[in-house]
Order: structure tokens, then C-alpha cells, then sequence
């Protein structure tokens, strides 16, 4: 598809408002609100849907909060970027982002997923947000979008300016990787060694079947900690 409607074109300039981008080629944003439940029921064999500017938004949502994260402190571990990192940028944050802007009104989706309540979906409005940087990506350029990142998640970024709790290692993991259908989680005791009084466990933890990471701890709840936060950099790093 290479034009709008007059209708489409002024939906998007009032989305475009919204976000507060002024859009070159308006094609992009239109590709980055089509989902592909859309895409696959279309007459139309030419209509591209948002998987790939969703790709494309993810890298920049990552290298602009990790370049944020290194220059604004100079002495957090890598850990704790990393988790910092997956707490800015999970469905949650993302989701609230889509809502605010209203974008479950300008998505394009497939009869099922409209009679489902796709439009409020999380996951869907997140995963379109994603796409929405990604175009403003192209549109615009990497600056333009990483500023809008960090516009964006300027409340999150207060957060961890102000030394708040950020979620635990389970926690963002679980977000992260149930942002994609059909991944499982599973806690697995290797062992349990030493004295009742100071038992060492080890855990892993499996993604659909795959070993992503391990911990030790005290408590099996330590050690699946441990455990996630290993899998939370190895499954981030498959991603980008």
C-alpha cells in the first residue's frame, strides 16, 4: 500500500498530534498501527503490518535507555542496568504509554482480534507502541526518537533517579518474555546441598524447555532470583 485515504490520512495527523511528531511520510505510522491479524484477513496481498517496525522499535527502546542509563550513573553495576533496563521498557511501561496516546483507536486488526478486544489488549497496545517508535524512527531519525524514548519514560527514569524499588528479577522476566505467544517459564531445582541450617540451592531456570540461567542461594526463592536475572540478559541479548 502506497497511499492513505483521506479519512486514514486524518486519523493519523490527529494520532500524530497526539504524539506529538510531525511525520514526513505518514506510511509509517500507518504501518507501525497495522497488526498483522489485519494484514492476513486483507483482499489486499500488499499490506505490510507492524512485526518489523516493532523489531526495529525494540533496538532503539533498548540502546536509548541503556545510553541513558550509563551516562546519568557512572557507578551502577551492570546487573542492576540490566534490570533497570527490562523494568523501563516492559509491557507495563509500554502499555500505559499506548493508553495515554490512545492508540488502541487507530489500530488496524482483524475481525477476531476486534471482536476480542484486541484494541485494549496489553500486549497488542504495547507491541504497537514499540512499532510507533520504530517509525518515528525512520521518519525522523535516531535523535528525534531517542529523545521521545526518554520524553516518554521520564517517569520510570525518575524512579530510578530517586533510588525507588525496581521489580524483581521474576518479575520483568516473566513480562519480558510473555510479550511473545506461546513462551512457558519453569523453575527447576538442580540441588539442595549443605546442612539443614545452611542449605545452598541451585535453580535453573528453563524457556520453553532451554536453559537460560541458573542462581544459588540460601532459599529457593534467592536462587531463582539469581537464576532470572541470568536468563533475563541472555533472553534480552537473543532479541536484540
Amino acid at each position: 500500500m502506497n497511499k492513505l485515504s483521506a479519512a486514514r490520512s486524518q486519523s493519523l495527523l490527529q494520532l500524530a498530534a497526539r504524539l506529538g511528531v510531525s511525520f514526513n511520510n505518514l506510511l509509517f505510522l500507518h504501518q507501525a498501527l497495522t497488526h498483522t491479524s489485519y494484514a492476513n484477513e486483507s483482499r489486499q496481498g500488499n499490506v505490510i503490518h507492524n512485526e518489523r517496525l516493532e523489531f526495529l522499535g525494540d533496538a532503539v527502546l533498548e540502546l536509548a535507555t541503556s545510553t541513558y542509563l550509563y551516562r546519568h550513573f557512572p557507578d551502577m553495576p551492570e546487573g542492576e542496568m540490566t534490570k533497570a533496563r527490562a523494568s523501563l521498557v516492559c509491557e507495563i511501561s509500554l502499555h500505559r504509554r499506548a493508553v495515554d496516546v490512545h492508540l488502541g483507536d487507530y489500530l488496524l486488526l482483524g475481525h477476531g482480534e476486534i471482536v476480542t478486544g484486541g484494541a485494549q489488549r496489553p500486549s497488542i497496545l504495547a507491541d504497537a507502541f514499540e512499532a510507533v517508535i520504530g517509525a518515528i524512527y525512520l521518519d525522523q531519525g535516531w535523535q528525534v526518537a531517542a529523545d521521545y524514548v526518554l520524553t516518554q519514560l521520564q517517569t520510570e527514569l525518575n524512579e530510578v533517579e530517586a533510588g525507588q524499588t525496581l521489580k524483581d528479577y521474576k518479575t520483568i522476566l516473566q513480562e519480558v518474555v510473555q510479550r511473545h505467544a506461546g513462551q512457558r517459564i519453569v523453575y527447576e531445582l538442580l540441588a539442595a546441598t549443605g546442612p539443614d541450617h545452611a542449605k545452598v540451592f541451585q535453580v535453573a531456570v528453563r524457556i520453553n524447555g532451554l536453559a537460560y540461567g541458573t542462581g544459588r542461594g540460601r532459599t529457593k526463592k534467592e536462587a531463582e532470583q539469581h537464576a532470572a536475572g541470568e536468563a533475563l540478559k541472555k533472553f534480552q541479548g537473543r532479541e536484540n
